[in-house]
């Protein structure tokens, strides 16, 4: 099979194109043919280790200390179930699926195993491959903390970075919720961020957020700290009584397969919408991860597969 091979932690350089052997599931996996995957801002971290000193001595331990241990990169993927193990009774062979998994990577590949009853459900069938493959990693980042700061209807939300693979599906799932949304975003994307709901948008290239009147119940940073930590300390004196301030930095957020079926159940019905910048093919994966080191992604950059 073809895949992409990282073979040091540095630029996308290092990325390579090369024939592999074709994994083999064990009892309890099933072999997916991915047919589209995306890369993430995870992914750019890990390949080239952009992490202060300290993060970067565990990842090290954690990853490989000179190379990642898992050569070929990638969390997220669409396609269909192409074998089964002896014991996987969950999936049957044909069945199209799309899924997350961050500790096995192997989706910047033509087949990875996955474990059945990992973060994997049967793909919403109104969307192609593409699609469904920009919906598992900021669908699944955004439900947990909102999940964790229990937005609820009526309440007000801000989502600072409204327009990355986690802001847009943030804003998506907190209008869902019932939430009133404020979306930070710059010039660019102000269009894009109301068109997914959000009520207000403040572009953070003409105006602070911080110096209007509006209390929120929750501050969601959707960037990371590196991006966002001076906005973050002056937010908090825009909380509400009780408000929160929550960042993807924050924890290890804990995943469920529950809330893929549930992201699953939310596209089919169009009440979430998944957001695509940019579609590269397989062989195009560094000028991919190029593109996404930027930094100004609108949504997710998808890589075609077949």
């Amino acid at each position: 099979m073809k895949a992409v091979v990282c073979t040091r932690y540095g630029p996308p350089e290092v990325l390579q194109v090369e024939d592999r052997a074709t994994p083999v599931p064990r009892q309890n996996e099933v072999r997916i043919r991915i047919l589209a995957t995306a890369v993430t801002s995870s992914d750019c971290y890990v390949r080239g280790l952009n992490l202060n000193s300290a993060y970067r001595l565990m990842a090290r331990l954690a990853l490989g200390w000179n190379a990642p241990r898992q050569p070929v990169l990638g969390m997220v993927l669409s396609g269909e179930v192409d074998s089964v193990g002896r014991d996987a009774t969950s999936f049957e062979v044909g069945q199209p699926v799309f899924g997350f998994n961050r500790h096995r990577f192997g989706t910047y590949a033509q087949y990875v195993c996955w474990p059945e009853d990992g973060l994997l459900a049967t793909r919403p069938a109104n969307l192609t491959d593409e699609q469904a493959a920009a919906i598992p990693y900021g669908g699944l980042l955004a439900l947990h903390f909102l999940r964790k700061a229990e937005v609820r209807a009526g309440q007000r939300v801000l989502v600072y970075g409204a327009s990355g693979a986690v802001g847009t599906s943030a804003v998506q799932l907190a209008r869902h919720l019932g939430a009133e949304v404020t979306g930070v975003c710059s010039t660019a994307n102000v269009d894009l961020v109301t068109s997914l709901g959000a009520s207000t948008v403040v572009d953070y290239t003409r105006e602070d957020f911080t110096d209007g009147a509006t209390r929120y119940d929750l501050i969601l940073d959707a960037v990371g700290k590196r991006k966002s930590a001076a906005s973050l300390r002056r937010g908090r004196q825009v909380l509400a009584p009780g408000g929160v301030c929550v960042s993807v930095d924050d924890g290890t957020p804990k995943l469920r397969r529950e809330d893929l079926v549930l992201l699953g159940e939310l596209a089919t019905k169009g009440e979430i919408r998944p957001v695509i910048d940019r579609t590269f093919a397989l062989d195009d994966i560094v000028e991919a991860h190029r593109y996404v080191d930027n930094g100004h992604k609108r949504g997710n950059v998808v890589i075609a597969v077949a």
